[in-house]
C-alpha cells in the first residue's frame, strides 16, 4: 500500500524540480509554477487526485512555514539589514495592520461583506511573500538601490506573525465575541511569548554551540532542527506566537559565531526549498478551479484595491518619517506579492467553527495568483521605469548565479607598484595549478588578457579556479569589531584570538580586505575567522 505513495511523491517531486527549473528562466516565482502543477494534480485537474483534507493541509503548512520562516531569518545578514530595519519593521508591524484594516474596509463598504469577515479577509491577506520578492529578483540578476533589497527582505520574512495574529484575533471575535481587554491580553501573549522565546531559545542554542563539540558529523544539524521546532512549538503551546519566535532564533543563529555554517547553510537551504515545493504543491491540490468563476469578481476588486491603494496607503504614510526617494517608495508598494502565507491563513479559517458567507480560501488564492503571475511579471519593468535598478551590484549577482551553476570560485586581486607581477606578460606568471586569468579590468577598460598581455599597475585581476568538493580544516565565523574589543591604532596581530584561529577577510563597509598581521583594524569590521576549534 506504501508503494503508490512512494511512487506518486517521486512524481510530484520530479515534475516540481522540473517547474523550478522552468520558473527560473522565465522569471515567474516557483511558487507560481508549483501552484498550478498541484492544480493540475487535484479533483479538477487532469489526474483528479481527490484531496479536501483542510485539517491535514493546515499541519503540513504549519511544519513548511516553521521552516521557511526559521531560514528566513537564519539567511538574513543582520550587518547589512541594520540600515533599513527600522522601517522595514515598521512596515511589518503596523503596516501589515493597517494595509489588514483598509482591505477590510473595502471588502464591508464596496463588497457587502459583513464586517468582521471583511476585516478577517484583510487580515488573512496582510503579510507579503519573501519569496516571491527575491525570486524574482534572483532570476533577472537585479539587485535594488538604496537597501530596498534588504528592506523588502526583512519586511517579508517579519510580516508573517503580524498577520497570523490578526487572523487569530479576527477567528476568536467571530465565534465567541471578544472585549477590548481580552484583545489586548491575547496579543501581548502573543508578542510576549514570541519575543521570549525567541530570544531565549536563540540565545541558549548559541551559547550551547558555541561551548559543545557534538561528536558525530551531522548531529550539530540535528542540533539546529531540534532548535526550530522548540522555538516554535514552546510559545504555541503557551499561546505565543512561534512564527515571531522561530524567526527570532533563525536571525539569532545565522548571525552568530557557530560551528559548521558552511554545513547549515546547503541542509537548510535545501529543506527549504523542500518544504516550499510541498506547501505550493499541497495548496495548488487542495483548490478546485471549477468553484472559482463564482468569486473572480470580488478577487479581482480586492487585489486591484489591495495592489494600487491599501499598500501604497500603508507605504507612503508608515515611510514618510524615515525619507527616500519617490522610486524607493513607489517600489516597496509595489513589491507587495501576496504569497503561501495567505492562502494557509485561509485555510485557517476553514478549518475553524466559524462559519463565513464568503468562499475565502478560492477568494484568497485567486489573488495569490493575480498578485504572483501579473505583479511579479512586472516588478523588474517596474524597478527599472522607476530607476531603482543598482547596476554595481548586477555583477556581484551574476557571480554568485554562476558559480551555483558550475563550480567555479574567482579570486580578485589589484597589481600593486612593487609586486613581481607588474611589468610582465600573462604567459610569464607562475599561477597556482587549476587557475586561470579570465578578466582584466584597466581603469574602463575591460580586457580579456592573453598570453602577451602585459600588467600594470592598478590592474584588477580576476582568476578562476575549480570550486573544491568539500574543504577540509576550514571552518568558518564572523565577529564584528566593537569599540570595546580593541584599543585605536590595534592591529589583526594584537586581536587575542583562540587557538588555531585565523582572519582570512575583513569587510569594512562595502570594501573587503585580505587582512596581514598589520591591518589595522576599526570599529564596525566584520572579520571572518577560521578555526579548527570553537569556544
Amino acid at each position: 500500500m506504501l508503494v503508490p505513495y512512494l511512487l506518486f511523491l517521486a512524481v510530484v517531486m520530479f515534475a516540481c524540480t522540473a517547474f523550478h527549473r522552468l520558473s527560473a528562466r522565465l522569471g515567474v516565482p516557483a511558487l507560481l509554477a508549483f501552484m498550478f502543477l498541484g492544480m493540475l494534480f487535484g479533483s479538477d485537474g487532469l489526474l483528479k487526485v481527490a484531496f479536501e483534507d483542510y485539517a491535514f493541509a493546515d499541519q503540513v503548512s504549519t511544519v513548511a512555514l516553521l521552516f521557511i520562516m526559521f531560514y528566513g531569518g537564519f539567511g538574513t545578514n543582520w550587518r547589512a539589514a541594520r540600515p533599513a530595519a527600522a522601517p522595514a519593521i515598521v512596515l511589518s508591524s503596523l503596516g501589515t495592520i493597517l494595509t489588514a484594516v483598509l482591505t477590510g474596509l473595502f471588502c464591508h463598504l464596496a463588497l457587502g461583506m459583513r464586517l468582521l469577515e471583511g476585516l478577517l479577509c484583510g487580515a488573512v491577506l496582510g503579510s507579503t511573500d519573501a519569496a516571491s520578492v527575491f525570486s524574482i529578483l534572483r532570476a533577472r540578476k537585479l539587485a535594488l538601490k538604496e537597501n530596498t533589497d534588504s528592506l523588502l527582505e526583512v519586511e517579508s520574512g517579519s510580516n508573517d506573525p503580524f498577520a497570523y495574529m490578526l487572523t487569530a484575533v479576527l477567528l476568536t471575535a467571530m465565534e465567541s465575541g471578544i472585549t477590548p481587554g481580552s484583545v489586548a491580553r491575547l496579543l501581548a501573549g502573543q508578542l510576549l511569548f514570541g519575543l521570549a522565546f525567541g530570544f531565549g531559545v536563540g540565545a541558549a542554542a548559541l551559547w550551547l554551540l558555541r561551548r559543545l563539540h557534538i561528536g558525530a558529523s551531522g548531529f550539530d544539524t540535528i542540533f539546529v532542527v531540534a532548535v526550530a521546532l522548540l522555538s516554535y512549538a514552546a510559545p504555541a503551546a503557551l499561546g505565543g506566537n512561534g512564527f515571531l519566535s522561530v524567526y527570532i532564533t533563525g536571525i539569532l543563529l545565522g548571525n552568530g559565531d557557530i560551528r559548521n555554517k558552511a554545513t547549515l547553510v546547503p541542509f537548510f537551504d535545501g529543506v527549504t526549498s523542500m518544504m516550499q515545493m510541498v506547501l505550493f504543491f499541497l495548496l495548488g491540490l487542495l483548490s478546485f478551479p471549477s468553484q472559482m468563476p463564482t468569486v473572480l469578481g470580488p478577487a479581482v476588486a480586492i487585489a486591484l484595491f489591495l495592489t494600487f491603494a491599501a499598500r501604497p496607503a500603508a507605504v507612503f504614510l508608515l515611510m514618510a518619517p524615515f525619507g527616500g526617494s519617490m522610486g524607493r517608495r513607489l517600489l516597496v508598494s509595489f513589491s507587495g506579492l501576496r504569497g503561501a502565507a495567505s492562502i494557509v491563513f485561509a485555510v485557517m479559517t476553514v478549518i475553524s467553527p466559524v462559519s463565513t458567507d464568503n468562499d475565502l480560501f478560492h477568494i484568497v488564492f485567486l489573488i495569490v495568483l493575480f498578485s504572483i503571475s501579473l505583479q511579479g511579471s512586472l516588478l523588474p519593468w517596474a524597478a527599472r521605469r522607476l530607476g531603482m535598478i543598482d547596476e554595481g551590484g548586477n555583477v556581484l549577482r551574476t557571480f554568485t548565479d554562476y558559480v551555483d551553476e558550475a563550480p567555479v570560485q574567482f579570486i580578485q586581486f589589484t597589481v600593486p607598484l612593487a609586486h613581481p607581477w607588474c611589468g610582465r606578460a600573462v604567459r610569464e606568471l607562475v599561477l597556482p595549478p587549476g587557475a586561470l586569468l579570465i578578466s582584466l579590468q584597466r581603469g574602463e577598460e575591460q580586457i580579456v588578457p592573453g598570453g602577451g598581455t602585459r600588467l600594470q599597475r592598478g590592474d584588477r585581476l580576476i582568476l578562476a579556479a575549480l570550486e573544491p568538493e568539500g574543504t577540509p580544516g576550514v571552518c568558518l565565523s564572523e565577529k564584528t569589531v566593537e569599540p570595546d574589543d580593541l584599543r585605536d591604532g590595534a592591529r589583526v596581530a594584537d586581536l587575542p584570538l583562540r587557538a588555531g584561529a585565523l582572519i582570512v577577510l575583513v569587510q569594512r563597509g562595502e570594501e573587503y580586505l585580505i587582512p596581514r598581521g598589520d591591518t589595522e583594524l576599526q570599529p564596525g569590521d566584520l572579520l571572518v575567522i577560521n578555526s579548527t576549534e570553537q569556544e
